[in-house]
């Protein structure tokens, strides 16, 4: 029987992947053990005891960024934690550990050259975190969803895809999907989302060209995200909501998207043959534009600086993108041309190979 650690967390890009591998371990090998390392803070919290796995946690360890008190006492803070998890890993008779970066990375990945087990760890941005830059120099194996991404050894495996995602057939599920949304079935869908807690530049810019867009012959399944709050305007053709638990059906339902270039949205989009409009996020270190460099390089969406979303952008760029429907269809099709289905596969195959 195998024990694997599964570390990672804080944000979904690092909580997905981890489940899809999980979810993929426990259903080919009903005898294995399956616990994953976290903190009590990320959104690990609450999905993986939901989705039946064992949660062990750990403090949260954010890498210094300036010199002040915390940089000072956080090679010690380190060291406990990674000391904790190797004894974790001594009891427990881990057989491997799989990071997927986020805040409980690095001890673990500390924790697995003390207890003398194999370490591998799947990158999911194209820019790497710092984490699996360190963890990456001595790792048996390194997965990347990109092409390009600077780690030693890389292998590409894609993206560990939700397996609702993996094998949805957009087609088929289509009817249902516009049902669940109350949407039309004679009238092109844009999907609008920036994540579970929404990007406000998108937000702002596609709530106040709503008219605009369904006058020009379009519906439109706008998620907010949680903390948005934007008044739906009951405008016939536009659907607005806070949250949405089956994305699934959301690109089921969609022609195209617009969306922030968060790694798993620009691999799902990909691997569905969905064409998008990526909007990175403006702050924090860029990977976002890195995300979406090969799907936008094939074709297969277009960048926009967030800074230059507004009305303008809608009226010279977006409403004459949304008339070419058959241009439309074009870069679904060179999307899919750079999309993997098969990351779960994939990044299995190489922790086995570790194994």
């Amino acid at each position: 029987m195998t024990t694997y650690l599964l570390a990672g967390g804080g944000t979904a890009g690092h909580v997905n992947p981890l489940l899809a591998v999980a979810d993929r371990i426990r259903d080919t090998e009903p005898a294995a053990r399956v616990v994953v390392l976290g903190t009590a803070e990320g959104l690990e919290a609450r999905l993986v005891p939901a989705r039946g796995y064992e949660l062990v946690t750990i403090p949260k360890l954010p890498f210094p960024r300036r010199p002040n008190a915390q940089a000072l006492s956080f090679p010690g803070r380190l060291r406990r934690a990674a000391a904790s998890v190797a004894g974790l890993v001594r009891e427990r008779g881990v057989d491997i550990v799989v990071g997927f970066g986020g805040y409980a990375s690095a001890p673990a990945y500390l924790a697995a050259r003390r207890a003398g087990v194999p370490l591998v760890l799947h990158e999911a941005n194209a820019k790497p975190g710092l984490a699996n830059r360190l963890g990456a120099r001595r790792a048996a194996g390194v997965g990347v969803a990109f092409a390009g991404t600077p780690l030693p050894r890389a292998t590409v495996v894609g993206m560990p895809l939700r397996h609702e995602i993996e094998t949805l057939d957009r087609p088929a599920r289509r009817g249902e999907a516009l049902a669940r949304f109350s949407l039309a079935a004679s009238v092109p869908t844009l999907l609008v989302t920036g994540g579970s807690l929404g990007a406000r530049r998108i937000n702002r810019t596609v709530h106040e060209a709503a008219r605009r867009i369904t006058g020009a012959g379009w519906q439109v399944l706008h998620i907010q995200g949680d903390r948005e709050g934007l008044d739906d305007p009951h405008i016939e053709g536009y659907r607005l909501l806070d949250y949405c638990d089956r994305m699934d059906l959301a690109f089921a339902a969609c022609d195209l998207a617009l969306s922030r270039a968060g790694a798993a949205t620009v691999c799902e989009l990909a691997a569905l043959g969905i064409p998008a409009v990526y909007v990175p996020y403006p702050v924090g270190n860029g990977e976002q534009r890195f995300n979406a460099k090969g799907v936008v390089a094939a074709g297969g969406g277009v960048l926009v600086e967030d800074s230059a979303l507004d009305a303008a952008w809608v009226e010279g760029v977006l409403l004459p993108m949304l008339a070419d429907r058959a241009g439309i269809a074009r870069m679904g099709e060179r999307a899919a041309s750079v999309g993997m289905r098969d990351g779960t596969e994939r990044m299995v195959s190489l922790i086995h190979s570790a194994l």
